[in-house]
């Protein structure tokens, strides 16, 4: 088994790249449980329980990584050199900024459901795109920085994903 220092990809035994088969990551996460499992390592004693526990609870975090591609292309682009530093860095192309605000109008303007289920059905399309530039940014391109970018981006995205689900159900009530 790698070390509890092992990278994410290292410790998975699956490529450091983007894109990733969850089948099979799922599998490997059940695998690499059971192999780990604290009550496997009962009769060896607290100190080979608790071991086992920092190994199942890395395992969790390095699984949870990996299954969700927002994480596991931030996680991608911090291995690379390039941190996303969301919190301090909010620059945005000026045509996604455009985007973000015809999307707010719309929302705000949205008085049915169905209207807003257009909206939804808009940002889907987006957010595969933007999974889809990710995918070759990272894997073909090896851009990094580029990725980074790309990230934010995603990140606005799914937030607004977000304000976009709470008001179709402020609606459906």
């Amino acid at each position: 088994m790698p070390s509890l220092q092992s990278n994410d990809f290292e410790l998975f035994g699956v490529p450091v790249q983007f894109a990733q088969d969850s089948d099979g990551l799922e599998a490997r996460w059940k695998e690499l449980q059971r192999e780990a499992h604290p009550d496997k390592f009962a009769a060896q004693g607290a100190t080979a329980q608790r071991l086992a526990m920092q190994w199942s609870v890395r395992i969790n975090e390095a699984y949870r990584r990996l299954k969700d591609p927002l994480k596991r292309a931030t996680y991608l682009c911090e291995l690379h050199g390039a941190p996303i530093n969301a919190e301090t860095n909010t620059a945005m192309p000026a045509d996604f900024l455009m985007q973000q605000m015809e999307w707010r109008e719309a929302l705000d303007d949205a008085e049915t459901l169905q209207s807003i289920d257009e909206i939804s059905l808009q940002l889907n399309k987006t957010v595969r795109e933007q999974l889809s530039k990710l995918e070759q940014l990272i894997d073909e391109c090896k851009d990094f920085a580029a990725a980074s970018r790309q990230v934010r981006s995603l990140m606005f995205t799914e937030r607004f994903a977000g304000e976009v689900d709470a008001r179709m159900d402020q609606l459906g009530q």
